[in-house]
C-alpha cells in the first residue's frame, strides 16, 4: 500500500499533538492490529482497545500482542447498534482506523460516526486513513487508478502477495485455517462501500457531534481526515 507508514506517522503526530503521549486509544475495525503495534511502539504508555469481527485477523492480533496488560480485543460488529457496549471503556482519547471503514456504504458509515462521536471525549480526536474518492475529479481519479495498479502488478509478478493470495495461505494454515473459514462466513468476498469524498466524511462528524473537522494528510487516493470534539 502506497505511503502506509507516512499515514501512520502523522496519524500518531497528530495524537500527541490533540491529545498526548499517554492516550486511550479505540483501534477502530483493528484487523491485526497495525495501529497498535505503531501506537505501543511511539508511545509505551498508551492503551489501545482494538475491535473487529474477523476471527483470522483477530486470530493474529492476539497473538501478537498477547501478554501485554496495555492490550485489549474485543469481537464485535460494527454495524450492530450495541457494539460499543462490548468495550471495555465509556470514553477515549483517540479513535483510529485505517483503510478499513470502505467497505461501509454511506448511511451505515454515518450511524457508526455517530456512537463514535459518543465514544471521543471532549478535547479528544477521531481520524480516518481511507480510501475518499472525489466525484469532481473522475479523469484524475482513473489515472491514478491506472498507475497505483499498475505498481500493485509490478509488484505482484515480483513476488508480492495480493489479497486473494494471501488469503489463500491463511485458508492452509493450521492455525488460521479455522477462523478464516469462519471469516468468509462472515464476509464472503471482499466487496467496498461507496467510499464518499472527504468532504462529506467532514461535514458528516461535524453534524454527529464533532467541533471541527478537515484533512490532515493526503496521497494520490487516500485522506488522513480527524475530527476533534
Amino acid at each position: 500500500m502506497p505511503d502506509r507508514e507516512e499515514r501512520f506517522r502523522v496519524m500518531l503526530d497528530m495524537v500527541e499533538a490533540c491529545v498526548g503521549p499517554a492516550p486511550r486509544v479505540l483501534d477502530l475495525a483493528c484487523g491485526t492490529g497495525s495501529i497498535t503495534d505503531r501506537l505501543l511502539k511511539r508511545f509505551p504508555d498508551a492503551v489501545s482497545t482494538g475491535v473487529d469481527l474477523d476471527p483470522a485477523l483477530l486470530a493474529i492480533a492476539e497473538g501478537t500482542f498477547a501478554g501485554d496488560p496495555r492490550v485489549t480485543f474485543v469481537t464485535a460488529d460494527l454495524k450492530d447498534p450495541e457494539w460499543v457496549r462490548s468495550l471495555p471503556y465509556d470514553s477515549y482519547d483517540a479513535v483510529l482506523t485505517a483503510t478499513a471503514l470502505h467497505w461501509l456504504h454511506s448511511e451505515p458509515l454515518a450511524a457508526l460516526y455517530g456512537q463514535v462521536a459518543g465514544l471521543v471525549r471532549d478535547g479528544g480526536v477521531f481520524m480516518n486513513a481511507d480510501h475518499m474518492i472525489d466525484p469532481a475529479t473522475p479523469r484524475i481519479n482513473a489515472a491514478e487508478r491506472a498507475h497505483r495498479h499498475a505498481r500493485m502488478d509490478r509488484a505482484k509478478a515480483a513476488g508480492a502477495l495480493d489479497w486473494a493470495d494471501w488469503w489463500a495461505l491463511a485458508a492452509e494454515d493450521p492455525v488460521l485455517a479455522g477462523p478464516t473459514a469462519k471469516r468468509y462466513e462472515i464476509y464472503g468476498e471482499h466487496a467496498d462501500g461507496d467510499m464518499p469524498p472527504a468532504a462529506w466524511h467532514a461535514e458528516t462528524l461535524r453534524a454527529a457531534g464533532f467541533a471541527e473537522a478537515r484533512p490532515v494528510w493526503a496521497s494520490p487516493s487516500d485522506t488522513l481526515l480527524l475530527a476533534l470534539k
